[in-house]
């Protein structure tokens, strides 16, 4: 009897981890945090067919033992339900040591708000030459100053990418706050050891901002 319970308690485990994966996915934006926004409806579907799978096991349990590896499916309702970890922020854009693949440039019609993507890639091809521009992101701060700063993700979180685009002309906000820097394109020097120096902006306006429901930057 007692085996009979704990594959009953297994299933409905899995009731809780499907629950708990269409609450951040079909409820909420959560799981923006830690995939891009196209993995939605599979996330939907994963947490529908784990919901059915658990009250199946749950109603139609037999008398046996049941691994007991099968409880570490509580480690991720745990982490999200009680950790609920946030978007990657500073800490992760201050520990890439490389720069960012190139940058698609943007060829479109002149516009003021770019992503940092966009701003990085006309800044390489030059095209950004006195033009005002509006860029969001969060805050990193340096020794010397400050970075405006996105994550660009290929797949999840795990593959993520720091975009960073240098902020001169205005005092640092606090770190990882969210902002809106309205400023121009300020040509730049390479390091004379080679290494990677992110494109920077002179700013006349820095805007707190609430952080975007996709904090995300996705590739162009």
């Amino acid at each position: 009897m007692g085996a009979a319970v704990t594959r009953q308690a297994q299933g409905w485990l899995l009731v809780v981890l499907g629950a708990t994966l269409l609450s951040v996915s079909a409820f909420s934006a959560m799981y923006a945090n830690y995939v891009r926004p196209g993995f939605r409806p599979v996330l939907i579907a994963t947490g529908a067919v784990l919901v059915a799978l658990g009250l199946l096991a749950a109603f139609r349990s037999r008398p046996g033992h049941a691994p007991r590896v099968a409880w570490l499916l509580a480690a991720p309702v745990f982490a999200i339900v009680l950790v609920a970890p946030p978007a990657l922020g500073s800490y992760a854009a201050r520990r890439q040591q490389a720069p960012p693949p190139p940058a698609t440039a943007y060829s479109g019609a002149p516009a003021a708000d770019l992503t940092l993507g966009e701003f990085i890639g006309r800044a390489q091809g030059g095209s950004l030459a006195g033009r005002r521009v509006r860029l969001t992101g969060f805050v990193v701060t340096t020794e010397g100053g400050w970075h405006l700063a996105r994550m660009r993700i290929n797949c999840c979180a795990a593959d993520a990418l720091a975009l960073e685009v240098t902020v001169h002309g205005a005092p640092a906000p606090p770190e990882d706050s969210w902002v809106r820097v309205t400023g121009t394109w300020m040509p730049g020097k390479d390091d004379p050891s080679g290494a990677y120096v992110p494109p920077a902006i002179s700013a006349t306006e820095v805007v707190p901002v609430e952080p975007p429901a996709e904090p995300y930057e996705e590739p162009a």
